[in-house]
């Protein structure tokens, strides 16, 4: 007679709402893979719990950000620490995954580790510890036993610290089918379809609104001129988006405030070149086929702290993917009006070097694992493999 296999028990950890949606795409790819033979506890948010997670606490409880609040919760995220090592302690499943945020994640899996080693615990998207203290990558090795990938060059990095590591592909690539509605929201907006269009994204930090909205501004005149008829958009989110319309009152150039984040996907759909804050937004672009100009700025005592941590020659990820400055970047007093302006205007004005551009994007786009499975089915797939190796012995 045969046995049937045991089930499959994994529990699900993320830390915040980014976390969650991609807690509730791997879910879905693990169901996907292994139906009814998998079973999933953990802690989630609202798309994890759509997928059938009944979380162990709010998310609430760990979700926050800044100094000002974290400080007042740190008891309360502590405790929720012991909570999650409680659970996996008591419950034993084949393997704890513990997603993003990882001042919080982390210490979970370190709590696990410590209490009963024999816990399987893997990492899904891993700190980029390969761009500034690259010694975490030794710690990491003590805590987890395989980390899912998102970089085609962090499996070899994290393997060079004794820590099994698995390429799965960008989570962004499963935003392309929304990369749509260009047409129509020129057309909303009363943009001519042939009016150059400048997305226009500062970052959605109160500390890039203060330190890069200005000198974008500043650079947008320059182009202004430059352009005849430039038309100009800037998606932001809500909770920075007073901040920018108190930015904006003497915006050089037609100017449309975006907040809604399909309509920042049309917006990319509909754009001609951008410019943008170095960010995840950077590699949306990408994925859009947006020919971009890509700058970052922060406080001078931020930057003089943290310069002799980066070590890398470029910080756009386009850029890392290619191994060549394929996309112009520039960095804190070189990010200048004029600098920004005199590259950006040749992506408006010359087909060839926008065309050029976004040749780069699309194998960029190609190393991050577009064409081949969406990367939460490659995840779901690659904990599947690791469970199923160590039950194998």
């Amino acid at each position: 007679m045969t046995i049937p296999e045991k089930p499959i028990s994994l529990m699900l950890v993320c830390g915040e709402p980014s976390g969650d949606q991609l807690g509730g795409q791997l879910m879905a790819g693990l169901r996907a893979l292994a139906g009814d033979s998998i079973v999933i506890s953990g802690v989630g948010g609202r798309a994890m719990e759509a997928q059938g997670l009944k979380s162990l606490f709010p998310l609430d409880d760990t979700a926050v950000m800044g100094l000002r609040e974290v400080v007042p919760k740190i008891p309360r995220i502590l405790g929720r620490v012991r909570d999650a090592c409680d659970y996996a302690l008591a419950t034993r499943p084949d393997a704890v995954v513990l997603i993003d945020s990882p001042d919080f994640t982390h210490r979970i899996a370190r709590a696990v580790k410590r209490r009963d080693a024999s816990i399987a615990t893997i990492n899904y998207v891993a700190p980029q510890v390969w761009a500034s203290r690259a010694y975490r990558a030794r710690a990491m090795a003590r805590y987890f036993d395989l980390v899912l990938a998102l970089l085609p060059f962090e499996p070899p990095f994290f393997e060079s610290y004794n820590l099994s590591a698995v390429f799965v592909g960008h989570p962004v690539l499963e935003r392309a089918a929304r990369m749509t509605g260009g047409a129509g929201l020129r057309r909303r907006l009363g943009i001519a379809p042939d009016a150059p269009l400048l997305a226009v994204l500062p970052g959605s930090r109160s500390n890039e609104i203060r330190f890069i909205l200005p000198v974008f501004r500043e650079a947008v005149r320059l182009i202004a001129a430059r352009v005849p008829g430039l038309v100009t958009v800037l998606p932001t989110v809500p909770h920075v988006a007073t901040r920018v319309q108190a930015a904006t009152t003497d915006w050089p150039a037609p100017l449309h405030v975006i907040l809604d984040e399909d309509q920042k996907f049309a917006a990319f759909d509909a754009a001609n070149a951008a410019l943008a804050a170095s960010g995840t937004v950077t590699t949306e672009l990408a994925l859009a086929r947006v020919p971009f100009v890509s700058a970052y700025r922060v406080g001078w005592l931020t930057y003089a702290l943290a310069r002799p941590l980066f070590k890398l020659p470029h910080f756009t990820l386009v850029n890392l993917l290619l191994k060549r400055g394929a996309v112009p970047e520039f960095l804190q007093g070189a990010a200048s009006p004029q600098s920004l302006a005199d590259a950006v205007t040749p992506l408006l004005t010359v087909p060839e070097a926008a065309a050029r551009q976004r040749n780069d994007l699309d194998e960029a786009m190609r190393l991050l694992g577009r064409g081949g499975e969406p990367p939460s089915l490659r995840a779901a797939q690659a904990i599947l493999d690791f469970v199923r190796s160590r039950r194998a012995g």
